[in-house]
């Protein structure tokens, strides 16, 4: 088992270690500084991010936007918290030299085709029912699934179950069995 920072794959036990003493950090200095926990979490974010873009076109239908009352539009530790995993991502492929641009991944290209378009729709169309589902939810599989379970939550774990299963289930669906 390699430790490395330069490793092109590291452990999934060890980033899961790392995940867990993250979400547990999170907690601690959020009551530490701001005198209430914060729990790991990140489509809140997304929709932060699209209202700061509606702000520049429609400022007025954003401030009579209920959903901006409660959900205010700001840069907080959440935003940089998602900053910081895509960040951590792109560093990690870098040192492990396994960072590579690629429009259309072989997995996709072997079932749908070498078209960038077609994959750009696909992502975009997914994405957006992702986002909608989180919302709906009131949460994303890290906040459910990471924070639900750290806080023993029945919720959180039946949450956390049926991403599992959404997520196996798609995969059949769009790529069949594979090996």
């Amino acid at each position: 088992m390699n430790l490395s920072l330069f490793a092109s794959r590291w452990s999934p036990y060890i980033g899961g270690c790392l995940v867990g003493v993250l979400a547990v950090l999170s907690v601690v200095v959020t009551t530490i500084v701001i005198d209430k926990p914060k729990y790991l979490g990140a489509s809140t974010t997304f929709v932060r991010t699209v209202g700061f873009i509606e702000q520049s076109f429609a400022a007025e239908h954003v401030e009579n936007n209920a959903y901006f009352e409660k959900t205010k539009i700001k840069v907080d530790w959440q935003m940089m918290f998602v900053v910081g995993v895509f960040a951590g991502a792109l560093i990690s492929a870098r040192l492990g030299k396994t960072a590579k641009l690629e429009m259309v991944p072989p997995i996709w290209q072997e079932r749908f085709g070498p078209s960038p378009i077609r994959r750009a729709i696909g992502a975009f169309v997914g994405g957006s029912i992702l986002m909608f589902g989180a919302r709906l939810a009131g949460g994303c599989p890290s906040g459910h699934g990471l924070s639900g379970n750290m806080q023993l939550s029945v919720s959180g774990l039946l949450a956390l179950g049926f991403f599992i299963l959404g997520g196996v289930a798609t995969a059949r669906l769009i790529y069949g069995r594979r090996g």
